[in-house]
């Protein structure tokens, strides 16, 4: 298996792992515990955010989402107001859009490439984000990772909640 498939295949698993959180649309602002933690309208919108750093950190292109950092950034805080952001399905919209384009710019690769270091790392995760090849893998890893957020908010919500992620 070559790289660039083995990062394919991860983005692909990851994606139909969180993408459980369209289950939630009707109860978006569903934290999940009793103390907060991250609903499953900010996961979508935060993992949006992320997908648009892609071309940004590879690059040094502007984020196409970056007008959701307010909402959605690292240091944000999940709100139970879902009035406060952007609606689900504009959120959910941007989401495929942005994976789509990430999907299209990893295709357009080589196995060489992946290997290029990136142009405009984010400060503080630079070793993370260093080259292409890795840029990818922390996007799909960083969606696994939210995933539990989703899965608890849908367990507070009183749903069922899926062991293995649809794909």
């Amino acid at each position: 298996m070559q790289t660039k498939d083995a990062i394919k295949f991860a983005l692909t698993v990851s994606n139909g792992a969180v993408l459980v959180v369209d289950e939630m649309s009707g109860a978006a602002t569903t934290f999940p515990t009793p103390n907060g933690g991250c609903h499953p309208l900010w996961v979508l919108g935060h993992l949006t955010l992320v997908e648009g750093m892609i071309p940004a950190v590879l690059f040094g292109d502007k984020n196409p989402a970056a007008e959701w950092q307010q909402y959605f950034g690292e240091d944000s805080k999940a709100v139970a107001d879902a009035g406060a952001y952007p609606p689900f399905a504009e959120v959910r919209k941007k989401y495929l859009q942005l994976r789509e384009q990430n999907l299209k710019l990893l295709e357009s690769l080589s196995e060489a490439d992946l290997d290029k270091p990136t142009k405009a790392p984010p400060k503080g995760r630079e070793r993370e984000f260093a080259t292409y090849g890795q840029s990818f893998l922390v996007l799909a890893l960083h969606q696994t990772m939210h995933r539990g957020n989703v899965t608890d908010a849908r367990r507070a919500a009183g749903r069922a909640t899926a062991i293995h992620a649809a794909n």
